[in-house]
């Protein structure tokens, strides 16, 4: 019976192998390699949003570590991939749902030394400068930590490295986050991007930079981060750049960040030497530094009430009282620190230069130095340990800028924004991935939701288009998406947009969806105009596109909460431009706005029972701006 089955079974195998081969032959008998089946097997554009961080800070970051920073990025990382973690301070932290990707970008300068100093390392206790830090940071010390803090910061000052010539520790503290960051990336499931920040802030203004590697550690580790002592210019920055990509044939990108305390200088008319700009410095700077960062803790740098005056939602934790020095902001100043004004100022130069140096995508991460990537108001550990939830003084009172100037010039620690997060649409959740979707700014920012929001540009889309099942595949094949840019108009009609939002799964309804164009007319000045092409509630658009009238306020402020009774979980919405010029420059892009919700400071006071402060909002409208679609004659 055996020897029956084994002859039974070898004579069905081949049977079956005839039967396939003749209907596969059959199959596919006068087809082309054009017509197959499976609609999808050609497609390659983007097909989902991944939402993330991309300026994380350790206990690696000098300042971070000094602030009571006791996590290294391995926590980082382990937080951000939804797992329940402490705090420094000892309380338990933990997402609502995962982050996709994350980078550690800790600082360049002195990169790792509050972790040497805490381990002892021998190659800090090499130096005499470490050697005295050391001491002074030593267990049972009165107030080690202020003293080391401040012994640093007195010698940042100078400019000049206080470890001069000890590249093996930066090195050593190097190769532990590029390891941090290989161990914990998990293609498809989760990215761990490496990173440092450079950070340049003379005078105390903001010029920092997150440099983002698209590469792995193998990559990586050829070099060390080049840091403000290295270079005070960014055009020394994006040679390092260069230099890195010809070494190791890796790929580099820049994202500046916290142009609001700037003091009118990451915007400016002149580079960093003085220099007017230039059509070469303007294709430079947009190959190294695609995205802006335009809201995080430190505030929102869309626009500015006082740059937008028609604009009701202009004013939106808004930091503008100076820098991290001791200079008072000028009104002046304004128009080259924020987003909106930025780009309108960057198409006169291009009609100047030839090139556009502000041609950016726009994102938003968090800055935060506690490692826990935390932007939901109802869950947020602050910017610096000490200022993590609990009775301290620091959550609310503590000077965030001009730290030793004016109290008028300060901005405090309840001023801070639970902010924000980028989502990047990408086909995959990989390095390389994520990168290219941030090269070509197929990017948005949040202020720390997860709202979605998609947006296309082109010149034939039509209103019944937004019903398509296939809107993203029709929005590639007729036009561009967000960060992309407008070819010459084939006919006389105007440039036509199609957006689609979705809120946070977790989180508040949707208001309204607003086009923001910009543009230059003939005589060499900038305009800006805001359609409403969406709202909610069954409120009326007028003649002049707005809609004046307010979604409503489900805030209970007393017991922080909200409800989903006002507003509208999808929007859509469809615009052709009526007053389109193909002779003058434009940018286009899209800004999603939220129901009001509780802010983080009323959670607080809610939560512990204590007096909410009054000068800081009660509740705010949390938003998505998308990069803009770019027209240029």
């Amino acid at each position: 019976m055996t020897g029956i089955k084994r002859v039974t079974s070898e004579w069905l195998v081949a049977g079956m192998a005839a039967v396939i081969a003749v209907f596969c032959t059959a199959a596919w008998a006068g087809q082309t390699e054009k017509r197959v089946y499976s609609p999808f097997t050609a497609q390659t554009y983007p097909s989902r949003v991944y939402f993330g961080d991309t300026h994380l800070h350790s206990a690696l970051s000098t300042d971070a570590g000094f602030a009571g920073n006791r996590l290294p990025p391995d926590t980082a990382y382990r937080f951000a991939k939804g797992e329940l973690v402490t705090s420094s301070t000892g309380a338990p932290a933990r997402l609502q749902r995962p982050l996709d990707f994350l980078v550690v970008a800790d600082h360049a300068e002195n990169l790792g030394l509050p972790v040497a100093i805490a381990e002892g390392n021998p190659l800090l206790l090499a130096t005499d400068w470490g050697r005295k830090i050391y001491a002074m940071s030593a267990p049972g010390t009165p107030d080690s930590m202020r003293a080391s803090a401040n012994t640093w910061a007195a010698a940042r000052r100078t400019g000049k490295d206080p470890l001069a010539g000890q590249t093996s520790l930066v090195q050593s503290m190097w190769r532990r986050i590029t390891a941090a960051a290989e161990q914990h990336n998990q293609p498809g499931i989760f990215t761990a991007l490496i990173g440092f920040e450079w950070t340049l802030d003379p005078g105390g203004n903001n010029l920092h930079r997150n440099v983002i590697f698209r590469d792995n550690k193998e990559k990586a580790d050829q070099v060390i981060p080049i840091s403000s002592y290295d270079t005070q210019d960014p055009e020394g920055l994006w040679d390092w750049m260069e230099s890195y990509e010809a070494k190791t044939g890796g790929r580099v990108l820049a994202i500046p960040h916290n142009a609001n305390l700037s003091n009118g200088q990451m915007f400016d008319d002149i580079t960093k030497a003085g220099k007017p700009l230039s059509r070469e410095y303007a294709e430079r700077r947009m190959r190294w530094e695609p995205l802006y960062e335009v809201t995080q803790m430190k505030g929102d740098g869309e626009t500015h009430p006082l740059l937008s005056t028609e604009d009701e939602f202009a004013d939106f934790e808004t930091w503008d009282k100076g820098s991290f020095g001791n200079l008072p902001k000028t009104p002046d100043m304004l128009p080259r620190e924020y987003a909106r004004a930025a780009l309108k100022r960057g198409m006169i130069h291009a009609d100047i230069l030839g090139a556009n140096p502000f041609k950016f995508g726009m994102l938003g991460s968090s800055d935060s130095h506690t490692s826990l990537s935390t932007t939901g108001e109802n869950n947020f550990f602050g910017k610096v340990a000490v200022a993590e939830p609990g009775f301290s003084s620091a959550r609310l009172d503590e000077a965030v800028t001009a730290r030793t100037g004016p109290r008028g010039l300060q901005q405090l620690t309840r001023e801070t924004s639970a902010s924000g997060l980028v989502g990047i649409w990408a086909r995959e959740n990989t390095r390389e991935a994520l990168w290219d979707a941030m090269k070509r700014k197929e990017v948005f920012a949040t202020s720390g939701t997860r709202l979605r929001v998609r947006l296309f540009g082109g010149w034939d889309f039509e209103p019944a288009d937004l019903q398509r099942p296939d809107f993203a595949a029709n929005g590639y094949a007729g036009g561009v998406p967000m960060g992309g840019d407008l070819a010459a108009p084939p006919h006389n009609k105007g440039a036509a947009f199609m957006v689609q939002a979705m809120r946070d799964p977790d989180g508040a309804n949707l208001d309204r969806l607003q086009i923001i164009k910009g543009w230059v007319d003939a005589s060499g000045d900038t305009h800006e105009q805001i359609w409403d092409i969406a709202v909610t509630n069954g409120r009326e658009i007028g003649a002049d596109g707005r809609c004046r009238t307010a979604v409503g306020n489900t805030v209970n402020v007393a017991q922080a909460t909200y409800l989903n009774s006002i507003g509208e979980p999808v929007l859509e919405g469809y615009w052709r431009d009526p007053d389109f010029d193909n002779s003058q420059r434009a940018f286009y892009y899209v800004r999603v706005l939220e129901i009001p919700t509780p802010r983080w400071t009323t959670y607080d006071a809610s939560f512990y029972g204590t007096k909410r402060r009054d000068d800081v909002p009660a509740w705010i409208q949390d938003r998505a701006y998308t990069s803009p679609i770019w027209y240029s004659p």
